[in-house]
């Protein structure tokens, strides 16, 4: 069985997508979930819209202009994009395949809409949503943050709920309401995805498959 601190070493990596409404806590989890566990390497995805204060490029996302964006997808180089909140975001195949088969597990930070896109065309991606405590919880985020005006903030809680309709199909669904324990639970899932992958290796392996 694989350790539990090791990244996969049976093949390519597994994927895991992570999705979740703005401001339940999804990159500051992820962030965190990697400086713990090893073997994990974070897709960095295209998007038109401007870098926050906090983020920078190639580290966060690559900011694109939008005429720039159109020209990628007309040539077809994302796995998958989609619109959110009037804003596009991409995966790069290329950067996908280059991890891939480097046998780094992968995390994606993508929307419902490319969950589904990704689904298509990878059917073993590991989707895991992550839900606020509650909707008055995420209104108190969102504020805290202060990135938006209140009317982008009513935008985005309505957003919000409709997102979330979208998280019974995803296969596990973590509720962050105690940071640590919500870290823990994604450590679990991906720790658990890794050992399943091992064992089956290495089952088919003795059956000399």
């Amino acid at each position: 069985m694989e350790d539990k601190n090791q990244g996969n070493k049976q093949g390519r990596g597994l994927i895991f997508i992570v999705s979740a409404p703005s401001g339940a806590g999804k990159t500051t989890l992820v962030r965190k979930v990697m400086e713990e566990l090893p073997g994990l390497r974070f897709s960095i995805s295209h998007t038109t819209r401007s870098p926050r204060a906090n983020e920078r490029e190639g580290e966060d996302y690559y900011f694109v202009a939008p005429n720039v964006f159109k020209e990628m997808v007309e040539q077809e180089r994302f796995l998958e994009w989609a619109e959110v909140l009037g804003h596009f975001y991409g995966t790069l195949k290329v950067n996908m395949e280059t991890l891939a088969s480097a046998r780094m597990d992968l995390i994606l930070d993508i929307d419902t809409q490319g969950a589904k896109r990704v689904q298509e065309k990878i059917d073993q991606a590991i989707l895991i949503y992550l839900l606020p405590p509650s909707m008055e919880v995420l209104a108190e985020r969102l504020v805290r943050r202060s990135l938006d005006s209140p009317e982008r903030i009513e935008y985005r809680l309505a957003q919000a709920k409709k997102d979330m309709e979208e998280a019974h199909w995803y296969h596990y669904v973590i509720v962050n309401d105690r940071f640590e324990e919500a870290v823990e639970k994604l450590k679990e899932i991906i720790i658990t995805e890794r050992q399943k992958k091992s064992s089956n290796a290495n089952f088919k392996k003795i059956g000399g498959e």
